[in-house]
């Protein structure tokens, strides 16, 4: 027997003067910067890597469409992954000056 639990979806997000401009260039940007890195890498990707360019152009469409017909349904990708980020920098840091200072003494 399966077991399904149906997620709500996340509440509308508030629409304000300038945030269809901003939401554009966060779901380009994305998609935009995994093309990149997968362009950059030295190993020869062949067919996966042709898939995985071309998923970053359809994923980089769709979320350009919401974000500029469903901008009250787009949330920030750079807001949601970015908090973690800067938390894990911000502890590396701390390891980072909690090593200097022990080793002062």
């Amino acid at each position: 027997m399966w077991v399904i639990f149906a997620r709500a979806p996340p509440p509308d997000a508030q629409v304000w003067p300038g945030r269809q401009v901003l939401a554009l260039f966060d779901a380009v940007a994305w998609p935009a910067a995994w093309a990149v890195w997968l362009l950059g890498l030295s190993v020869p990707l062949g067919l996966a890597g042709q898939c995985a360019l071309a998923w970053c152009g359809v994923a980089a469409v769709r979320r350009a469409l919401r974000a500029v017909l469903q901008n009250h349904r787009y949330h920030f990708t750079t807001w949601r992954w970015g908090r973690w980020l800067v938390v894990v920098l911000l502890f590396g840091y701390s390891l980072k000056l909690a090593v200097n200072l022990a080793s002062w003494q």
